[in-house]
């Protein structure tokens, strides 16, 4: 059995520190133990602030040119893969060679030798080295933490949102088909053959927005020989060109399960004609994608749905961290599931 907890296969060590949740995070971790040190002086609330400030001005150089250099290093990582036991060294190393090139730049100039008097330049980077290596392996576990619930959403994928009636169903559609549209029967075959390869690949893959796009229409396509005129679907791509579609990277399985969800609560229960709207636009740097399908109050029917919600939640939050949100909810007869990512990790 595959070990669970395993990093992202390919997925460097080194934190994505162009990503705005990580800055976020390890600013406030380095400001908050600054903050808390120079507290513990005892010299009351107010000098302690005042001290804070003026450190605060060599804390946050140190840290946004160490996060940019590391930013950097992990681009450099998925090109020329590196040993963990590297990646780790980095990670503690940049922020000390920072702090003492810093340092030394800085120690020449009067006005901060009158600032920091006593400033002890061997323990500042020694300190700077201590943070790098602790917040590497606070981003290493983070991962690693996550990995099970790609893990879940894979098995999923695999035993839930495949569920045994649309097979079954499928595959009478298909022999419905078999002598009066023999061709249509051998495309529905090699649609679902499509699907279920994509759906037993690993989630944690990356695909192209396009190629997604074009697994959903297979699997419409599949569901609406089943269905018929009671599934309509509108497709609304806006600001995305066909060079956007095949270039702008997705995690795969994205949109699918989100669609199967459309189809199983908005469409099998409906009497009469029932519309999925899609719509995809992208925002400066982020694609909003929206998923609108009709909501059955009235109708009950099994749980499964937010499960599978919050299974594409976490992976996103692994992904993309606070770049990325989903969003869900029943309003005015309507379901809607409204997802934002970076065109770019």
């Amino acid at each position: 059995m595959p070990n669970r907890s395993a990093p992202i296969k390919n997925e460097p060590l080194i934190p994505d520190c162009c990503n705005i949740g990580v800055v976020f995070r390890v600013l406030s971790g380095v400001n908050l133990v600054v903050l808390l040190g120079v507290w513990a002086r005892g010299q009351g609330w107010r000098q302690g602030l005042a001290d804070f400030i003026e450190v605060a001005m060599l804390v946050e150089m140190i840290s946004l040119l160490s996060l940019l250099t590391l930013c950097g290093l992990r681009r450099v990582a998925y090109r020329q893969p590196m040993s963990v036991l590297l990646q780790r060294l980095l990670c503690a190393a940049v922020p000390g060679l920072i702090a003492a090139a810093l340092l030394g730049v800085l120690g020449g100039m009067e006005w901060f030798v009158s600032s920091f008097p006593r400033l002890d330049s061997l323990f500042v980077v020694l300190l700077c080295l201590l943070f790098g290596a602790f917040f590497q392996q606070y981003f290493e576990l983070r991962t690693r933490a996550y990995s099970p619930a790609l893990g879940e959403a894979r098995l999923q994928a695999l035993q839930a949102r495949i569920r045994p009636h649309f097979l079954f169903n499928s595959l009478n559609a298909v022999l419905s088909l078999i002598r009066s549209d023999p061709r249509r029967a051998e495309t529905v075959l090699e649609d679902l053959a499509d699907l279920f390869r994509v759906l037993m690949r690993d989630t944690r893959n990356m695909t192209t927005l396009s190629e997604e796009l074009r697994l959903c229409e297979q699997y419409l396509a599949i569901e609406k020989i089943r269905l018929g005129d009671r599934l309509q679907v509108s497709w609304r791509i806006d600001k995305l060109s066909p060079e956007d579609l095949g270039q702008i990277q997705i995690p795969s399985l994205l949109l699918q399960p989100l669609l199967e969800n459309a189809v199983h609560y908005g469409v099998e229960p409906a009497l009469s004609a029932a519309t999925i709207r899609i719509e995809l636009k992208r925002n400066l740097d982020k694609i909003e994608i929206g998923i609108v399908n009709p909501y059955h109050a009235d109708v009950s029917l099994p749980g499964g749905n937010h499960l599978a919600l919050e299974n594409i939640r976490q992976r996103l939050t692994l992904l993309y961290d606070i770049e990325a949100q989903i969003s869900y909810g029943a309003s005015d007869g309507s379901f809607e599931v409204h997802l934002h990512f970076p065109t770019k990790r």
